[in-house]
């Protein structure tokens, strides 16, 4: 009997053994982690082995069963089949089946790599788990979308370096602010947007981040895809992967062009209204000073001649009267001059043709001016007329001459020109400021010592004067000040140390009829561009700016240089439509730099612009009388006529030789 229990347990615990098996192959071979869930499979295969080794244990009882032919065989057989150790282990295994079935009724097959079981305590651990998880992943994927679409459409160029700077992000707004796209940018240095010194700067700034600076903020200057300078207030940062290392930059670059161009031009305001403000602070103080002082020479003056009669038999004191009488005269003739500029002297305004008012200065000038001066008078194109004082009109000129001439103590070229000029009201150091209009403008321009910006700011201020002391008064340009601001008019100074001086002044033109009504291309809209490319040339960095946004908000395309050599290095680079550039520079000249550029595009059509008057250029033999050429300060419809007018007269033909477009 207890040979058929131990068989009848064994075939048990193997059935058992066998179904718990399958009860944890089934879900991981459905689950498809046979290979991946090696804890589960390992389990499943302990199982299956005990479920074989009852399996052999029933097997040779029952063989011993079958084989036994008598009582002693058979005692023989059944201690050969099984022991009561055996039994004792097959009665412990049983229960540990028994026990991990029970177990298996309340705790679930965990499909996980590396775990079978799991209580329920622990999955609700876990579920909390999963679910922060995901809250946390989902807040964050939405602050991605948000960063990404304000990345997306903010104006501001945000692009990503890395540790060798190369962009590796570009976003649309440095797009917009460079040009580039962004599958243009990816994977090239950031060196493309910048000169020789924009790149030490930029390779400055990413050092200082890397050395544990939090972020660095400047303002630079860079350039567009077209070549064109752009303004930028720039700001980098580092950025660090988890371990705190840098492994690259990102740069923040927001365009402020017109926000420096709006500031300039508020300086300018300022210093003009200040300018204003003082002359005629000074103005009258001057006036107040000149009035009591007559006062004074009358007495003096008169006194003086009573003196002078009493004195008649005396020489010696009548002779000694006579220098006082002089002094007093020249005393008056200072306080006259004072009045003037003061606007407080009497004058008799009338319509003046410009054209006889130069031509009998002309006539005084030849006979004083002195033969180691060239003297040239360009009267105007057309009659014009202007409402003031022939005197004091005349005063201006002489006024002005003789300055000139004071400044060529070695000789020189004196230009004096007539002509007319259209003003937008805009224009950067007239004195005072004028209304916006056409006027008639008078140039005097020489070839002398010039004048540095910080002499320029003070030239009209009464008693200021840089002549030797007894050469001069200070009073002289002070009473030109006052003649045309009396007259309504303006006066612009254009000077450079070692070149010379052009002095500019703006005159209303007279109503009264003076020849044909002024009519022509001027008074036409000006035609815009159609996407010309322009190189600029040009050092003064505000008017730079006012040229750039006149002509890309006409329809052309601008590539900026503030040298010869630089505007040069540009156009074989990448060619151009038409040259606009200054006459005078340093290093390389416009004329200079024009001959360059028409050995290799002979027809390229070119533009001048100076503060220098074209007479006076002309007269020195810097530039032909004929070629293309604007005066500044010049009007936006002047630069957009001048510019349409070379760009008609170019080759239809012309062949470029320069960089392809």
């Amino acid at each position: 009997m207890p040979e058929q229990l131990f068989l009848l347990a064994n075939l048990v615990i193997m059935v058992a053994y066998a179904a718990i098996t399958i009860a944890v192959m089934v879900p991981v071979s459905r689950a498809g982690q046979l290979r991946t869930n090696k804890l589960a499979v390992a389990t499943a295969l302990i199982f299956f082995s005990c479920a074989v080794g009852h399996g052999m244990h029933a097997f040779l009882a029952y063989r011993g069963i079958t084989q036994a032919a008598d009582t002693a065989h058979l005692g023989h057989a059944l201690s050969e089949g099984w022991s009561w150790p055996s039994a004792v282990w097959d009665l412990f295994t049983a229960g540990v089946g028994i026990y991990y079935w029970t177990l298996r009724r309340s705790y679930g097959v965990l499909l996980g790599n590396g775990a079978i079981f799991i209580s329920p305590g622990e999955q609700r651990r876990l579920d909390e788990a999963d679910a922060r998880e995901r809250a946390a992943r989902d807040v964050a994927e939405s602050r991605l979308v948000t960063l990404t679409a304000v990345v997306a459409h903010t104006d501001a160029a945000i692009i990503g370096l890395d540790v060798a700077g190369n962009v590796t992000a570009w976003n649309p707004g440095a797009e917009k602010v460079f040009g580039w796209t962004a599958d243009e940018m990816i994977g090239q240095p950031v060196s493309l947007l910048s000169d020789e010194s924009g790149h030490e700067q930029q390779v400055a700034s990413q050092e200082r981040v890397r050395n544990g600076e939090p972020h660095v903020t400047y303002e630079a200057r860079r350039l567009r895809k077209d070549g064109s300078p752009v303004e930028l207030s720039i700001n980098v940062a580092a950025v660090r992967d988890s371990t705190g290392q840098v492994t690259g930059t990102s740069v923040v670059a927001r365009d402020i062009s017109a926000a420096k161009e709006a500031a300039d031009q508020q300086r300018a305001l300022e210093e003009r209204t200040n300018q204003q403000q003082r002359m005629e602070s000074l103005g009258k103080l001057a006036g107040g000073i000149a009035h009591d002082f007559n006062n004074i020479l009358a007495i003096i003056v008169n006194y003086t001649e009573f003196a002078a009669e009493a004195a008649e038999q005396d020489s010696a004191v009548r002779a000694d009267l006579v220098h006082v009488r002089t002094a007093a005269d020249r005393a008056m003739n200072l306080t006259r001059q004072l009045l003037t500029f003061t606007r407080g002297d009497t004058i008799q305004p009338q319509d003046v043709d410009l054209d006889a008012a130069i031509t009998e200065v002309r006539a005084m000038l030849d006979r004083t001016i002195g033969a180691d001066i060239a003297l040239f008078a360009r009267p105007p194109r057309r009659p014009l007329v202007v409402h003031g004082d022939p005197g004091q009109l005349q005063q201006v000129l002489l006024n002005l001459a003789i300055n000139a001439r004071d400044a060529m103590p070695d000789g020189g070229t004196l230009v004096i020109e007539a002509d007319e000029a259209e003003l937008d009201g805009q224009e950067l150091n007239m004195r005072p400021a004028v209304a916006a209009g056409r006027y008639a403008r008078i140039q005097v321009s020489d070839t002398g010592e010039g004048m540095s910006a910080e002499v320029a700011a003070h030239i009209f201020e009464p008693f200021y004067t840089t002549k030797p002391r007894g050469k001069g008064t200070g009073l002289g340009l002070a009473t030109v000040y006052g003649i045309v601001a009396e007259a309504g008019g303006s006066i612009n100074v254009f000077s450079e140390p070692g070149v010379g001086t052009t002095f500019r002044i703006y005159l209303p033109l007279s109503t009264a009829p003076a020849g044909p009504s002024v009519t022509g291309t001027r008074l036409i809209v000006p035609p815009k561009g159609d996407g010309q490319r322009i190189l600029v040339v040009e050092d003064e960095e505000p008017l730079a700016r006012v040229v750039h946004r006149i002509l890309t908000g006409n329809g052309y395309r601008v590539m900026a240089a503030v040298t010869g050599a630089e505007a040069y290095q540009t156009f074989l680079a990448k060619g151009c439509d038409a040259l606009l550039t200054d006459v005078i520079m340093p290093e390389m000249s416009g004329p200079r730099l024009a001959e360059l550029v028409h050995e290799r595009e002979p027809g390229l059509p070119v533009v001048y612009m100076s503060g220098y008057s074209n007479g006076l250029l002309g007269s020195t033999r810097v530039l032909d009388p004929d070629i293309p050429f604007l005066e500044k300060p010049f009007a936006s419809g002047e630069l957009l006529h001048k510019l349409h007018e070379a760009l008609s007269l170019a080759p239809s033909g012309l062949r470029r030789t320069g960089a392809p477009r």
